[in-house]
């Protein structure tokens, strides 16, 4: 793979951290640099770090991994979707799409969104690429992504969190289906 393929598959395991941080940027007053710097880092560390796992797993493990995890990806992100979407419904505080950072919200929503980087990971360990240039590349590209879905939301903040809430809950939910949904052949 060259330069361009891995700049390539690294954006597009990129969208699902950039569709979270847009909804975590929707709820954010005032500036708030080190907390957008602080999601992006979640993403962008997780998004290069599950590659290396799976890199490393990939000769042994190949079959069990791409067997489920795609339903992995779909119970955590349905998960957490449908409490996005069920407090934004009910009108309750806020989780996702607040400003604070929670940390083990961001841990599982880092973990959920990069699942497809984990099988990534094995697909690489059978081509002739650097696994450690590959991974950081993921890394920064899926920080600046991220960094940016933050910053985006953050401009977009004038909804109401309640559907921006009901919003991100929709999109974690879409996320997690057309996962299941493309890894089980249905399209």
């Amino acid at each position: 793979m060259n330069f361009l393929e891995i700049f390539l598959l690294a954006l597009a395991l990129s969208m699902d951290a950039f569709a979270v941080s847009l909804c975590k940027g929707l709820n954010m007053t005032g500036k708030n640099l080190n907390t957008g710097i602080i999601i992006a880092a979640f993403f962008g560390f997780f998004q290069g770090f599950m590659p290396l796992i799976g890199w490393f797993l990939g000769q042994q493990f190949e079959e069990y991994i791409v067997a489920f995890d795609h339903w992995i990806a779909f119970i955590l992100l349905g998960f957490i979707g449908g409490k996005m979407l069920y407090e934004g419904i009910k009108g309750e505080p806020d989780l996702m799409c607040e400003y604070r950072v929670n940390y083990k919200e961001l841990f599982f929503l880092a973990i959920a969104t990069s699942i497809d980087a984990l099988a990534v990971g094995i697909t690489l360990a059978f081509l002739n690429v650097s696994i450690i240039f590959s991974a950081s590349v993921i890394a920064v590209t899926t920080f600046i992504i991220s960094f940016i879905g933050v910053v985006l939301g953050k401009r977009f903040g004038v909804l109401t969190k309640n559907y921006a809430e009901i919003a991100g809950g929709l999109i974690l939910i879409f996320i997690g289906t057309k996962i299941l949904i493309e890894h089980l052949g249905i399209v």
